[in-house]
């Protein structure tokens, strides 16, 4: 028990059996509930010493008092009583997803006597039959407009339906033709019922035969000489082909499923469902979520069906995931249940399933984007989050502008470096820094190069030192030979009279990186002189800020505006860096093959799609290089006779 909590249980109390456990603060609060096929072999993973366990997991153990269990006959009765209890007691540890609005739905109350078909947010409605949810409020009023058309059946709100049935006078939307309920004398309650019945059919099934259908009752019409009713046919063909034109075909048209796509990282979630019916995506919704646990992506999918189809939302045969969760028949099971019908969960690998989950896929990336810019744009979460920094690393004052290094190669080949700036909290893309490393040992030796050259910038007292005019192996961001400024570009060229911007002190240096960046960096603050600069490094696995000369780690809360702060600045040095390096690569080589006789872009793109590099291509044969497509055993040789009297140029 050495090294764990001290409500641990006591060796063989726990039963093997599958079931729910929760654990509890001193208050009896409930922090998490979870479920497992082997209550013993689960809980024992939260029970292992503290020091071997995740930094997230560690503080949801700790903050508990007690845990509790309920032994359950099967998976599936699990799954249903931990969803009821997420939904209880809305655990603060459980990752529960939201919606990032409240979704329309297209309605039919089919408990009502003479059902209604309207436009609403509201979920729950006794024996309402709900289709969608819609994007906007817009598209589903648009699909309600011209499915009236085809199917007449009542949209007046209840009151003016009793109003104009006690009556016997029409409501006003009967009277101008835009609602054909009982109330408007042309059909009975008993026929308004069929009508309704054939609307939720078509929704349900969107068969494409109806399209001949009313074609050919039209031309039956027509033949007849029933001039009235061919014409009738005829404005119900054309919203039906209006509807089917809505949306395009992006699967069989017999093919109705749901499809999830997740994105997520450390900290956050976003989610991107589409509801395909009749082969067309009909639905669409999304979630975003903080994320307290640091979970796997098989979990974050069983988390996500449960918030899907929590409420009276129907699951349809088929539902495409990313990854199937461990307990995956458990969760067909539920599903099957839900829907009054066995249901599919699968994990598409090929074809347009899986081309149709690329795209929720880059969705849900560009949702969780959005997420981090909206979030971050906030001038109150802005000044909240530099506050706690500024608490957590003990700052003397907020840190108003940051600097984060981060070190890229390509197998230990070309090395740079990357220093982006923060001010206020908001990126200043025009003083970020570029740097060139022609040799290093490894990333702590990179790190080490990089502040030692920045530093040399700064005085004692911060000011720019009198022989800092230029280092020619800092690349101001966006400049390179021949390139104008494009005033329109973020990360333009910035001219030599603002370069004084880089002997800018900053409040914070943030590496990223743990203790051995750390203390790399630390060694060049010091050997530099250079006073009154805080130092941290952030770990990605964990998200750990490490500080100078500290045995362990600042932890950040979960779902803090800091941590989310230090983590975007960490992902731009890092992207920064990244694109550097590619870039350089790019160059030197094509510096290089474009002096070679007989090689034209396309041969000099098949070169580098085999080899890779200018390196592994001078140390080919010619016979190697032979083998390249449009490559011949001559042109073989005339390039690698090039290769070796000619040096790439050094890197800048």
């Amino acid at each position: 028990m050495s090294g764990t909590v001290p409500y641990r249980p006591k060796a063989g109390e726990i039963p093997t059996s599958p079931g729910v456990y929760r654990f509890r603060d001193a208050e009896r609060r409930v922090l998490y509930v979870g479920k497992a096929k082997n209550l013993r072999a689960r809980l024992s993973n939260y029970f292992a010493p503290l020091h071997t366990l995740h930094e997230r997991t560690r503080r949801m153990v700790t903050t508990a008092a007690s845990v509790e269990w309920t032994v359950v006959r099967s998976d599936v009765e699990a799954l249903q009583l931990e969803i009821t209890w997420i939904n209880e007691w809305k655990p603060p540890f459980n990752v529960r997803f939201k919606d990032d609005k409240s979704y329309p739905y297209l309605v039919v109350t089919l408990g009502d006597e003479a059902p209604r078909a309207m436009v609403s947010r509201k979920r729950g409605i006794p024996g309402a039959k709900y289709f969608g949810p819609y994007p906007k409020v817009w598209a589903v009023s648009e699909t309600l407009e011209i499915l009236t058309k085809l199917f007449p059946i009542r949209t007046c709100k209840d009151s003016d339906y009793r109003r104009a049935m006690a009556s016997g006078k029409p409501c006003f939307a009967g009277q101008i033709g835009r609602c054909f309920g009982p109330c408007s004398g042309k059909v009975t309650i008993e026929e308004h019922r069929q009508n309704v019945d054939r609307f939720v059919a078509f929704m349900q099934n969107q068969d494409t035969a109806i399209l001949g259908d009313l074609e050919r009752e039209m031309r039956e019409a027509a033949a007849a000489q029933d001039y009235e009713t061919a014409a009738r046919r005829r404005d119900q063909l054309q919203a039906a082909r209006e509807f089917f034109e809505k949306s395009a075909m992006v699967l069989g048209e017999k093919v109705d499923l749901d499809v999830f796509g997740i994105d997520h990282d450390e900290l956050q979630a976003a989610v991107q469902m589409f509801a395909v019916r009749g082969g067309r995506v009909r639905g669409v919704r999304s979630w975003t979520v903080d994320k307290e646990l640091d979970v796997p992506l098989g979990e974050l999918v069983d988390v996500v069906l449960q918030n899907a189809y929590a409420d009276d939302l129907r699951p349809p045969g088929e539902v495409v995931v990313p990854v199937l969760p461990d307990d995956a028949e458990a969760v067909e099971a539920w599903l099957a249940e839900h829907a009054g019908r066995k249901v599919r969960l699968r994990a598409a690998q090929r074809g347009d399933k899986a081309a149709l989950l690329a795209t929720a896929e880059q969705n849900a990336k560009q949702n969780l984007m959005l997420y981090k810019t909206r979030r971050s744009a906030d001038f109150t979460t802005r000044s909240r989050a530099l506050e706690d920094i500024q608490e957590a690393l003990g700052m003397a004052d907020a840190p108003l502008r940051i600097e984060c290094y981060d070190v890229s190669h390509l197998s230990g080949t070309n090395i740079v470096a990357s220093m982006v700036v923060f001010e206020d909290g908001l990126p200043r893309k025009d003083q970020y820094r570029r740097f060139t490393i022609p040799s290093s040992t490894d990333d702590t030796d990179s790190i080490h190069q990089v502040l030692t050259r920045r530093l040399a910038y700064l005085r004692d007292t911060g000011e720019p030192t009198a022989d800092a005019a230029d280092d020619p192996s800092v690349v101001v961001a966006g400049s390179g030979a021949g390139v104008a400024a494009d005033p329109t570009d973020a990360e333009a060229v910035v001219e030599p009279a603002r370069r004084k911007k880089f002997a800018y002190p900053p409040n914070l240096l943030v590496v990223d990186g743990g203790q051995p960046q750390v203390a790399a960096a630390e060694r060049a603050l010091r050997e530099s002189g250079v006073e009154g600069i805080y130092l941290c490094g952030i770990a990605k696995r964990l998200e750990e800020i490490w500080t100078p000369e500290s045995d362990f780690p600042v932890i950040l809360p979960r779902n803090s505006d800091a941590l989310f702060l230090f983590q975007r600045i960490r992902d731009e040095a890092h992207r920064f860096a990244i694109t550097h390096q590619r870039q350089r690569r790019k160059r030197d080589i094509g510096t290089v093959l474009a002096e070679i006789p007989g090689l034209g872009p396309a041969r000099v793109k098949e070169l580098l799609r085999h080899f890779g590099s200018v390196a592994r291509l001078k140390g080919a044969t010619p016979s190697e290089i032979a083998e390249v497509k449009g490559i011949g055993p001559v042109l073989a040789e005339t390039v690698h006779g090039h290769l070796q009297t000619v040096r790439a140029p050094a890197p800048r």
